[in-house]
């Protein structure tokens, strides 16, 4: 698992007592879970955005 990923706080309730979670169909892989709220998320990098350069300004 790459720590590169690693969550400051959980999305749900932000508490910091997150660890890596092993979920139960597999593919763990960027699954955390929180011990305040009891829930497990995932996190994921979906790809860059391009928007390009554009001398306009936006309206």
């Amino acid at each position: 698992m790459s720590e590169r990923a690693a969550p400051f706080y959980c999305p749900y309730c932000g508490d910091e007592d997150l660890r890596p979670a092993e979920l139960p169909e597999g593919g763990g892989h960027g699954a955390w879970e929180c011990a305040a709220c009891n829930r497990a998320f995932r996190l994921a990098f979906l790809g860059l955005l391009a928007r390009g350069l554009t001398t306009e300004e936006p309206r």
